[in-house]
């Protein structure tokens, strides 16, 4: 027999099975959710040496590029072939990563492990001394008894906010050594992947435009690359930028504090010198338990730690952050903030580090595609023209 699929009852009733059927599917997978989370934490597993290779050959790449630049200038380095060539810089990339990995290990990480156990062993006298001071200033002043006790409360309230963050950095960071130990093998691994590689990096790069161009229509495939092109440039200027910008920063940080004989100057130092590579917020996070360490210490000093803190940060905006980064992300401060925001929600402490140049990636595809679509209607694509 055959349908006459115009009748209006056939047509509901064709349109209700699917429907049907689409509700189905749809319950099915979310009962199955947990199976497919499964998998997918057991396939992210399987694939954390090749994430931490990747992770670690993009940034040592920038070594080789440095080294590509300088040392194939050299006479004796150009006489060399071509594979000879590529071990010698890859083998000098690495050499540099090991050396200073090797440095912090030996030098900083003791010195900030020292200030750490020091300032945890030390809280207890800090808080008997401002409990001390607080009382006596209390006493010399006439307050009512009402308004006293709710100053007490929010004293007590602070300083158990601040005892518990200090008492909880060594837990912490021996969480965080922990992780890290128990990760090692994926590290070696991580790093014998990296030297594959880079090793392979104009083969695999290759390979994946070979599948592009196989995959996508020529001018598609031409402006997948060029974005990808662009996308590479983008987040690397920004990433290697923003770790030299902070270890300036670290280091200016050591010199003033030690100048000015503050107290803990390596930990505050490490501390303010790697927050500062998380934009916008960056400062404010690593000022502030700085400021506190530093208040039980002396309220004095921690003043002037926020005047230094304070110029630092304005050398580093106006100064020494636009020399090297300049303008590599291209965006205004509110999408800055907005993308840090968003993805630090998304993704952590990585999310605020990385948010902003993924943030102008997409911004800057979004923005091409409606050019390109006004361009066509024969409109203008300047913004300031929609005023």
């Amino acid at each position: 027999m055959k349908i006459n699929w115009n009748d209006k009852y056939n047509t509901i009733a064709a349109y209700s099975f699917i429907v049907a059927v689409s509700v189905i599917m749809f319950y099915l997978a979310i009962s199955q959710v947990s199976i497919f989370t499964d998998k997918l934490d057991s396939l992210l597993v399987l694939m954390n040496p090749f994430i931490i290779g990747f992770a670690i050959a993009y940034v040592i790449n920038f070594l080789v590029k440095f080294y590509e630049k300088n040392f194939l200038k050299l006479e004796f380095i150009r006489n060399l072939n071509k594979k000879a060539q590529k071990a010698l810089i890859i083998l000098l990339s690495y050499i540099t990563t090991f050396l200073i990995i090797s440095i912090i290990i030996k030098f900083l990480l003791p010195e900030v492990l020292k200030s750490i156990i020091g300032l945890v062993n030390d809280i207890p006298f800090y808080i008997t001394n401002t409990n001390k001071l607080i009382n006596e200033t209390i006493s010399s002043l006439s307050i009512e008894k009402q308004y006293l006790q709710i100053i007490i409360e929010n004293f007590n309230n602070v300083i158990d906010h601040a005892t518990r963050f200090i008492t909880n950095l060594i837990p912490a960071l021996a969480g965080f050594i922990g992780r890290t130990i128990s990760s090692i093998w994926n590290v070696i691994l991580g790093f014998i992947i990296s030297i594959y590689l880079l090793k392979d990096k104009e083969n695999l790069c290759a390979l994946s435009k070979k599948i592009t161009f196989g995959i996508f229509k020529e001018t598609t495939a031409n402006e997948i690359v060029s974005l990808v092109s662009r996308s590479n440039h983008t987040f690397g200027k920004f990433l290697i930028g923003k770790i030299i910008d902070s270890i300036i920063i670290g280091i200016l940080t050591f010199l003033v504090l030690a100048i000015f004989k503050m107290p803990y100057t390596v930990l505050i130092s490490v501390t303010v010198g790697i927050t500062n590579i998380i934009p916008f917020f960056g400062p404010f996070i690593g000022a502030i338990p700085s400021f506190i360490i530093i208040l039980f210490v002396s309220p004095i000093k921690a003043l002037w730690f926020l005047i230094i803190i304070l110029v630092i940060q304005q050398i580093d905006g106006n100064i020494i952050g636009p020399k090297i980064l300049g303008d590599s992300v291209g965006v205004s401060a509110f999408w800055i903030l907005f993308s840090i925001l968003v993805f630090g929600k998304l993704m952590g402490v990585l999310g605020m580090v990385i948010g902003v140049p993924l943030f102008a990636i997409s911004y800057s595809i979004v923005k091409g595609i409606i050019e390109n679509r006004l361009r066509k209607k024969g409109l203008k694509v300047e913004t300031k023209d929609y005023i």
